[in-house]
C-alpha cells in the first residue's frame, strides 16, 4: 500500500525531536548547541549537565531509532520501508526540522535503529563502543570504531542489500560527522570521558 511509504516521513519527524535540547530545557540547563562542543548529544550534556541529564538524553536518542523501526515493522513486512524508516529517524536526528536543522552526530539514534532492526548487531555495536571506551576513554574513538565495524556486523548478521547499503551510508555519515573529533584525536587534544 502506497501510504506505507509515508512512514519514513513520520520517522524523520520523530527523529527531529532533539532529546538533548528538550531535556536541557526541562532541567533548566543551557542549550547544548551553545555549550561545550555545541553537539546536542549525551556526551556534551554529560560534561555540563550531569549524569542524569546525559542518561535521559541517551535514552531519548536511542528510543527514537527503536520506535521508528518498530512502528514500521508493525505495519509492513517490506524491508525497504522498514530500513528507510530507521534511516529517516537517523537523518531527523542529524537535521531536525524542529530545531533549525542543527542536530547531533547520530551515534545513539543509529544504535537504536540497529537494536530494533537486528538485536545482535545492536549488541555488538554496544560491546565495541564499551570496549574502546574502557581501553582508551575517548567517546569519539569508540563511536568511530563502532561505525567502521558496523557494516561488517550487518554483512554477517543481517543478510540483504537494503540492510547492508543502509549501514554503509550511515557509517559514512557518522564518520563524516566526527571529522573534528578525528582532527583532535590526531592532534592529541580530544577530551577524554570523565574530564
Amino acid at each position: 500500500m502506497t501510504w506505507l511509504y509515508l512512514l519514513p516521513l513520520l520517522a524523520y519527524l520523530l527523529g527531529s525531536v532533539s532529546s538533548a535540547v528538550v531535556i536541557a530545557r526541562l532541567m533548566g540547563l543551557r542549550d547544548p548547541r551553545d555549550v561545550g562542543s555545541g553537539n546536542p548529544g549525551a556526551t556534551n550534556i554529560l560534561r555540563y549537565g550531569g549524569k542524569a541529564a546525559a542518561i535521559l538524553t541517551l535514552a531519548g536518542d536511542i528510543l527514537k531509532g527503536v520506535i521508528a523501526v518498530l512502528i514500521a515493522r508493525a505495519l509492513t513486512t517490506d524491508d525497504v520501508v522498514i530500513v528507510l524508516s530507521g534511516f529517516a529517524a537517523f537523518l531527523g536526528h542529524l537535521f531536525p526540522v524542529f530545531f533549525g536543522f542543527r542536530g547531533g552526530k547520530g551515534v545513539a539514534t543509529a544504535l537504536g535503529v540497529w537494536l530494533a532492526l537486528n538485536l545482535w548487531v545492536g549488541l555488538l555495536l554496544i560491546a565495541t563502543w564499551v570496549l574502546m571506551a574502557v581501553l582508551f576513554r575517548y567517546s569519539s574513538l569508540s563511536a568511530l570504531t563502532a561505525s567502521v565495524a558496523a557494516p561488517l556486523y550487518v554483512a554477517w548478521l543481517s543478510p540483504g542489500l537494503p540492510y547492508l547499503a543502509t549501514m554503509i551510508v550511515m557509517s559514512a555519515i557518522l564518520i563524516f560527522r566526527h571529522r573534528s573529533n578525528i582532527r583532535n584525536l590526531l592532534a592529541g587534544t580530544e577530551t577524554k570521558i570523565g574530564r
